[in-house]
């Protein structure tokens, strides 16, 4: 624990991007302490990848982290398979454990792009969950009334409406809860849509014998659509994406998010992320600053070098108007294999015939990594292939 941890610092940490916090005082007094604070998250893997939404959260243990507390940090293999409905206007299918296990597989990877993981408590809800009985989960639902549940906005719409709300929505914040309980958590980390599990985490750590957990809740996000971020409606910007479609993707946000994803997404110093927005208020073209923002996130995710290669691909395919910002099909092609093969795989051509007049017509050309007519023999690599003067193709090789 840093004993020179500053008034600045942890004021950053309780407003940063921050909604609400429970309670305020005495966290910033714990921070003050020296004390170590056990910080914890949980992420349910009902997608194989973790969005920008789920990395505010992310980011905000790292900064815990940077004062030199122990950060938690929750795979729901069980709760995953449950369902969490907090953010969801319709019931939340089941997810089969086979599924569960697949979405998970990269994700302690993709957590190691934000936190030092050799210095995090990785843990698996299965390992407590699975083993409760029904007696231990009566006296637990003991704690809360069915109306404390339905009084929740999403829900009791839900019930207005007429659409079905199952049982195991109703036990859901209890698994949540009694997380923080198996982990004797000081402080939990989550989005403004997890108000009441979180909340239920104290008042299961009080049924328990333990000091309740202060809360911490960041603000939720938009995704490239201007709707929140969501896996289920696919206008994520993904921290497992590859540099060119990290860049591209922040390039296609709304302009009057960019100020709020620099104070969410990137770590840069607020002081500067104002003099951004009085230059946006004073009229610059927002464009300007959106290539700041997305240079920033994808350095944060993949570093300098491959930031700027991003950049000069975007500068040089979209921006020049070689290729347009969005409608690109990705093909996927093993090493080896041509780019008259991978073309011909997209299924996007009537034949072979055709696909071979194109090349011969010299329509094939790379844009990236540089602008080359492509003949049938040219190994496929990483690139934005142009077919003709509108088809698009990224191609990536796995």
């Amino acid at each position: 624990m840093s004993s020179k941890v500053s008034k600045e610092e942890i004021e950053e940490i309780l407003e940063r991007g921050v909604a609400e916090v429970i309670d305020k005082e005495d966290l910033r007094k714990r921070l003050l302490g020296r004390s170590k604070l056990r910080v914890k998250l949980g992420i349910d893997p009902t997608s194989p990848n973790i969005h920008l939404g789920r990395a505010v959260s992310l980011l905000k243990l790292r900064d815990f982290q940077r004062l030199g507390h122990k950060i938690i940090f929750i795979i729901g293999d069980f709760t995953g398979v449950i369902g969490d409905t907090s953010d969801k206007e319709s019931e939340r299918p089941m997810l089969d454990e086979k599924t569960v296990k697949a979405n998970l597989k990269t994700y302690i990877q993709q957590v190691s792009k934000i936190l030092d993981i050799k210095k995090v408590e990785i843990k698996y809800n299965s390992s407590w969950l699975s083993k409760l009985t029904y007696k231990e989960i009566a006296y637990q639902a003991n704690l809360f009334s069915l109306s404390d549940f339905i009084d929740r906005e999403n829900i009791k719409r839900r019930l207005i409406e007429g659409k079905r709300v199952s049982l195991r929505e109703v036990l859901y914040p209890l698994m949540q809860a009694y997380d923080s309980v198996m982990v004797k958590a000081d402080v939990e980390v989550g989005g403004t849509d997890q108000k009441f599990n979180l909340l239920a985490g104290r008042e299961m750590q009080r049924y328990y014998k333990q000091r309740p957990q202060n809360i911490l809740m960041v603000n939720l996000i938009e995704g490239t659509d201007g709707r929140k971020m969501s896996s289920s409606w696919g206008n994520t910007i993904n921290i497992n994406d590859k540099p060119n479609d990290m860049f591209g993707k922040v390039m296609r946000i709304d302009d009057d998010l960019i100020i709020k994803y620099f104070i969410h997404c990137t770590r840069v110093p607020l002081k500067e992320v104002h003099d951004y927005e009085r230059q946006l208020k004073q009229g610059i073209n927002p464009r300007n600053i959106k290539m700041i923002l997305a240079y920033e996130i994808t350095k944060l995710y993949w570093g300098e070098e491959e930031a700027e290669k991003a950049r000069n691909f975007f500068i040089s395919a979209f921006q020049k108007k070689e290729a347009p910002l969005s409608g690109i099909k990705t093909l996927k092609a093993k090493k080896g294999t041509t780019f008259f093969e991978v073309l011909l795989a997209s299924g996007f051509f009537k034949s072979k015939s055709e696909l071979a007049r194109l090349f011969k017509q010299g329509a094939v050309k790379t844009i990236e990594p540089r602008l080359r007519i492509v003949n049938f023999q040219d190994l496929a690599v990483e690139s934005v292939v142009k077919v003709g003067k509108k088809i698009f193709f990224r191609v990536e090789i796995v």
